[in-house]
């Protein structure tokens, strides 16, 4: 047979294995493909790939395919070696020298056709946390593997111990006692802080009567040992309310270092517009860290206001959302690891990172419900704050509260070496469907704002009004030109102000379309369109009588219309231009779009054309300050719209 390349999902035009398997096993489920060859017997380097998806993630072993250097050849198996094959691998799998535990059921293995061949498939699932490290032989170390992009890899020493620790019965990495500290390294600030965040939540719990140090043993910051008559701080106290010199202590965490990162602005040479960590002047605690920071995080999102049995709430899902995510990392942070805990805001995301390995399927964090916490104590101390939710539902209010913004769903990232989990929560959509049909409600049309201009109106109906100052927390401008762009949204009949200056608060004002009003709005669409259509003309007149020869092209669509022009190949460079601004007059238009218009390479478009045109202000991005947006367009700029 001709070796042919492949990928993980095409075999050729019409066929997918990806989705043959998919068919087989579980539809949906996220998992990686490692191919095979059993064309001169079992393949013993099975027990490797075996290991390393048990120990990262779901995959399948596909036997009877050749993999050579990203050269796929479709061997296939006879009848008698598929039955050999099964048999040898159950074998195997039941032999505690050659791997340390069969996580497979009968319906693991399936024999797949394709292409008039047959294949062996095994799936082998992401093991439990108590059955990691899977391991070959009766000796973990030396002989655990894990998956990354390249294949294979076996694990270093400290990461089959790590994951030895992650097995334990009950995981309560911070009940650990720390020798030789008292409560003297502890910082009474945030103690008595820690009360009043629990009186507001909890008023009238018991433990709020308890002294000092009786509260901290119920939070299991301070604990007793039966068995060892050792008493003192455990990890999690520390953590939550120590002292920076304390905690950072060799005998400690000497590596701990929370790091809170916002970039913000649209000058390169400035590398954050604000961030947090430990600097000497603050005690870095998880609750002073979390106290700091939380506010920075929320303040980029609209605070409805609502009253729910007299009492108010200022809180969206959304809020509900971003706020389990910040402390999910804290809480799920492997402390034991060196590397920071990373929180990083920019205009477009928000990325949760820190040290650690899932301790679940990513098919269980997705699905939630199932909760696997690696420090439980500062999940409790965090809950009983009300700045957590019970186990197993953290991960549902963080894709239900993605999704009711109308958000692109957050992503999980697993990396290794070192171990990290890095969740990202993408802002691609700033403005819920709701909101946006109670502007459209609220003013008949607001489809031709742009979406700075929607975005000042949508928090301005969630909140009842905004302010310059408010708007700097949402928007990448700068307070000049958010300045500008309320005026305009006050001179267009959106906004009132009350005129106070610098503290100036703006109100939505509701448009009144008389019958008047709407025949001119009409009768401006209409000289729009001949305006473009004359624009379409013209530059048909531009090409020369050697450019007339060429009478293949495409048509070129308008908003709301086509103008059926033949673009000659050859067209000058300066009639191209106009054409692009005819066609961008009205909306923003995609570079795919305007290629895929006008007959030429996105390539082209992208890095001849358009880069031109945004420099001698011509035309705009639908999203300035941002490089690769997957939705960005481009539009005719106000001054040259006017002219065409």
């Amino acid at each position: 047979m001709k070796e042919k390349q492949l990928n993980l999902f095409d075999f050729d035009d019409d066929y997918s294995l990806y989705q043959l398997l998919q068919s087989e096993f579980l539809p949906g489920e996220y998992y990686e493909i490692e191919y095979k060859s059993g064309k001169e017997g079992f393949p013993k380097e099975l027990w490797k790939s075996y290991s390393a998806f048990a120990n990262t993630n779901t995959g399948i072993i596909v036997i009877g395919i050749k993999d050579k250097r990203g050269v796929f050849t479709i061997e296939g198996l006879t009848d008698e070696q598929i039955t050999q094959y099964k048999k040898q691998f159950w074998d195997e799998c039941n032999n505690p020298n050659t791997v340390s535990i069969n996580l497979l059921k009968n319906e693991d293995l399936k024999v797949i056709d394709i292409k008039g061949k047959k294949l062996l498939a095994i799936r082998v699932p992401f093991a439990r946390r108590t059955d990691r490290p899977v391991y070959l032989t009766k000796n973990p170390l030396g002989n655990t593997y894990k998956r990354n992009h390249e294949g294979d890899y076996r694990c270093t020493d400290d990461e089959v111990k790590r994951m030895l620790a992650d097995s334990g019965t009950e995981l309560k990495r911070d009940n650990l006692i720390l020798e030789n500290y008292t409560i003297d390294d502890l910082d009474p600030l945030s103690i008595r802080q820690f009360r009043q965040l629990f009186s507001s939540t909890r008023a009238g719990h018991p433990w709020l009567a308890l002294e000092d140090i009786e509260l901290l043993k119920k939070l299991s910051a301070y604990r007793s040992d039966r068995k060892t008559k050792q008493e003192g701080i455990t990890l999690a106290g520390l953590l939550m309310f120590g002292k920076e010199d304390s905690i950072k202590e060799q005998e400690a965490l000497p590596d701990y270092f929370p790091d809170f990162r916002e970039r913000l602005s649209t000058d390169e040479k400035i590398r954050w517009t604000d961030r947090i960590y430990p600097d000497g002047s603050w005690e870095c605690n998880l609750l002073q860290f979390y106290l700091k920071v939380w506010p920075k995080l929320s303040s980029t999102l609209p605070k409805p206001f609502r009253l729910d049995k007299d009492e108010r709430i200022d809180e969206s899902p959304t809020h509900i959302a971003l706020r389990e995510a910040f402390v999910n990392a804290l809480v799920h942070t492997d402390y034991s690891l060196s590397g920071n805990i990373i929180i990083a805001l920019d205009t477009e995301k928000f990325v949760f990172s820190n040290p650690g390995t899932l301790l679940v399927s990513l098919e269980q964090y997705y699905a939630g419900g199932v909760s696997e916490c690696r420090n439980p104590a500062l999940q409790q101390m965090f809950m009983l704050i009300g700045r957590a939710e019970k186990a197993g539902s953290g991960v549902d209010k963080i894709m239900t509260g993605w999704q009711e913004s109308h958000w692109r769903r957050p992503f999980l990232e697993l990396e290794n070496q070192p171990d990290r989990v890095k969740l990202t929560l993408p802002m691609f959509s700033v403005i819920p469907e709701q909101v946006l049909n109670e502007l459209n409600v609220f003013f008949d049309d607001v489809s031709q704002l742009a979406p700075d201009e929607l975005t000042a109106l949508s928090f301005c109906l969630i909140e009842g009004s905004i302010s310059n100052h408010r708007l700097q927390y949402v928007l990448n401008m700068h307070s000049s030109d958010i300045t500008g762009m309320l005026k305009k949204l006050c001179t267009d009949g959106y906004l009132i102000s009350d005129n106070n200056g610098r503290w100036t608060i703006y109100k939505l004002k509701q448009k009144v379309a008389t019958s008047d009003q709407k025949v001119a709005t009409s009768a401006k669409v209409d000289t729009s369109s001949k305006i473009i259509d004359n624009q379409y003309k013209s530059n048909k007149k531009v090409a020369t009588s050697d450019q007339k020869v060429a009478t293949s092209g495409k048509k070129v669509n308008t908003p709301d219309r086509k103008v059926a022009t033949s673009i000659p190949k050859n067209l000058k460079k300066e009639a191209l231009e106009q054409m692009i601004l005819a066609l961008c007059k009205d909306r923003y238009v995609k570079k795919e779009e305007i290629a895929e218009q006008l007959g030429k390479s996105e390539n082209y478009i992208r890095n001849k054309i358009l880069p031109q045109l945004l420099k001698e202000g011509k035309l705009e991005k639908r999203y300035p300050f941002t490089h690769n947006h997957p939705d960005q367009g481009y539009k005719t700029s106000e001054a040259y719209a006017e002219e065409l």
